[in-house]
């Protein structure tokens, strides 16, 4: 992929709008690891579910974090796993939403702020611009 190509306005917005939720997603993730430390000792607010679910989240954030860097520097097999793992977890969050009793409420709605955010990270990396820019190469 030519630098002209990463370096045009429309690219750079992208990448940088999928970088910021990324971020976004990646400090959520950060801040719920921290609650779940936190609350340990509350049973009915943490379990072995959200501990899974927790550490989960936040290793898969970091990773999306590094796939965006790399789609962001031309490399194809970054952009299509940031494409795979966003799409991969709002349906997984989509399945901890529904799921009736395993996770308490509080974390349902974290889930639902990443959901929110990933939808926006989809979005932008099925955009036409970005789509087209890694099937030219």
């Amino acid at each position: 992929m030519s630098e002209k190509d990463l370096n045009h306005p429309r690219s750079l917005t992208a990448f940088r709008s999928m970088k910021i939720l990324i971020i976004g997603y990646f400090g959520l993730s950060l801040l719920t690891l921290v609650a779940i430390v936190l609350l340990r000792n509350h049973t009915g607010m943490v379990n072995q579910a959200v501990w899974v679910r927790g550490t989960i989240v936040a290793a898969t954030s970091l990773l999306m974090l590094s796939f965006a860097v790399r789609a962001a520097r031309g490399s194809r097999k970054g952009f299509l796993r940031v494409r795979i793992t966003s799409a991969a977890m709002v349906v997984a969050i989509v399945v901890i939403i529904a799921l009736p009793g395993t996770f308490p409420v509080w974390l349902k709605i974290e889930q639902a702020v990443c959901g929110l955010v990933l939808i926006g990270v989809v979005v932008v990396v099925n955009g036409k611009h970005l789509r087209s820019l890694f099937a030219a190469n």
